[in-house]
């Protein structure tokens, strides 16, 4: 491997975990926001049962009831986590709007970054080669092309020249 291309791959690693680190940094920001919910963070946070849209854009009768109940647990004080608890309990997981992050469904959140840095990787690898290597019937450094003849260079050069 060139150091272009080890280049390459530690800069791609070295963003991936910044913004992983920078994920952690806004989940925990995010976790000290519970103590006060707010109408709108939870309605985002909420999917319809019925017709599987974020609640927020939901029109059905059953989002309408859905919107109202968070009004009414916010009225009462309840934290957003423990509102979108309620809701599990009440309607199934499914009315997350992301999945929770332990178990299988951490595949999702762990899966498609790893896939990009895999593909940023294998790119930086074979691109560089791809482009070192010569196409086909041109002679290249490792064929060895044989060099052109004295009369056939005159050759060439006249014909050249008439073409331009």
């Amino acid at each position: 491997m060139s150091r272009r291309a080890a280049a390459v791959v530690v800069a791609t690693l070295a963003l991936s975990l910044g913004a992983a680190a920078g994920a952690s940094a806004a989940t925990t920001a995010s976790t000290a926001a519970t103590a006060k919910a707010s109408y709108l963070q939870v309605v985002d946070d909420v999917m319809c049962v019925v017709c599987h849209e974020p609640l927020a854009v939901a029109q059905s009768p059953e989002a309408f009831q859905e919107r109202d109940y968070i009004r009414q647990e916010i009225a009462t004080g309840k934290t957003r986590k423990q509102i979108e608890d309620d809701l599990v309990a009440q309607y199934g997981p499914a009315v997350l709007a992301l999945p929770p992050a332990h178990g299988v469904n951490l595949l999702v959140y762990v899966v498609p970054p790893l896939v990009l840095i895999l593909g940023i990787a294998t790119l930086a690898v074979f691109i560089p080669r791809w482009r070192r290597r010569p196409r086909r019937g041109e002679p290249g450094p490792e064929r060895g092309g044989a060099p052109m003849d004295p009369a056939d260079a005159q050759r060439l050069d006249e014909d050249l020249s008439r073409l331009a």
